[in-house]
């Protein structure tokens, strides 16, 4: 840490509280990262965030080719020195939940997603590469452990959620470490784990990948009351045709959204397209 601390030192580098910056210094964690990544010489990687670029040297040292974003340009002259001498290191300074994907993907291979991410990016970041992406083949993110969880849940918990489901649509997701505030500088006020997700395109059945995140947004509309409430005053339903629904879908007439599986789900997003109630 001590190292990491000088270097950053030495080019007049200051923290930004707005981009949620706290690096990695643990020479372990680092290569357990990559290890639990599943990263080989035939990999292309993805990092969002590289911040002081020790992350990313150690991609570097096991990946073919690591793209690392960051939106600090003020990293420049101290990723110049922590990344001297690697030639498979493209570092882009901009906001990666900003990046045209489609443009971005086009000009690449297929890739893996490495990071380290600030809470207030991680569901958007991921809602993204979600929806958008054709060539991203898994992530293994570090994020706060509550958000780990979510990731992770199952239905019928607190933790489950809307990610949940959407993740569930193109992935599988488990925590495959877990991470002491301790291993990080400057030290953050919680605790972080490591998520990997593994996609599987079409895993789960669904006529309509728009209709099913609809049906997700609709089920988690307000969690305390029932599923058919949430479908009358998110599609403007009559309550007979709500309640037609649930029954076509299997559902319980009383069940809230966060009692359903992610298949249940999208039965009941197929239900909906097919009786008109989702247009697409």
């Amino acid at each position: 840490m001590q190292e990491l601390r000088s270097v950053l030192e030495k080019h007049g580098f200051h923290f930004k509280k707005q981009f949620g910056q706290n690096f990695i210094s643990d020479g372990n964690l680092l290569r357990s990262i990559v290890e639990a990544s599943g990263i080989t010489k035939d990999t292309t990687v993805v990092e969002i965030g590289c911040g002081a670029g020790t992350l990313t040297r150690a991609l570097a040292e096991a990946a073919k080719q690591v793209y690392a974003f960051d939106i600090d340009r003020d990293l420049q002259p101290v990723l110049a020195e922590t990344l001297a001498g690697l030639e498979n290191v493209e570092v882009i300074f901009r906001d990666f939940n900003k990046l045209d994907l489609k443009a971005f993907e086009a000009e690449i291979e297929p890739y893996t997603v490495v990071a380290n991410l600030p809470y207030y990016i991680t569901t958007p970041l991921v809602t993204k590469l979600l929806e958008e992406s054709d060539k991203v083949q898994g992530l293994s993110i570090m994020v706060q452990e509550e958000v780990a969880e979510r990731f992770c849940a199952k239905e019928d918990t607190a933790e489950y959620g809307s990610i949940t489901a959407a993740i569930a649509l193109k992935g599988s997701a488990k925590i495959v470490k877990r991470v002491s505030r301790n291993l990080f500088y400057p030290r953050p006020n919680v605790d972080s784990a490591v998520v990997k997700i593994e996609f599987e395109r079409g895993r789960i059945e669904v006529k309509d990948e728009r209709a099913y995140r609809q049906t997700v947004k609709c089920a988690f509309l307000n969690r305390r009351k029932t599923l058919e409430n949430n479908l009358v005053n998110f599609f403007k339903m009559s309550r007979e045709e709500a309640k037609a629904a649930l029954i076509a879908a299997g559902v319980e007439e009383k069940a809230r959204g966060e009692t359903l599986s992610p298949q249940r789900l999208a039965k009941l997003s197929d239900v909906l397209l097919d009786c008109g109630v989702i247009k697409m």
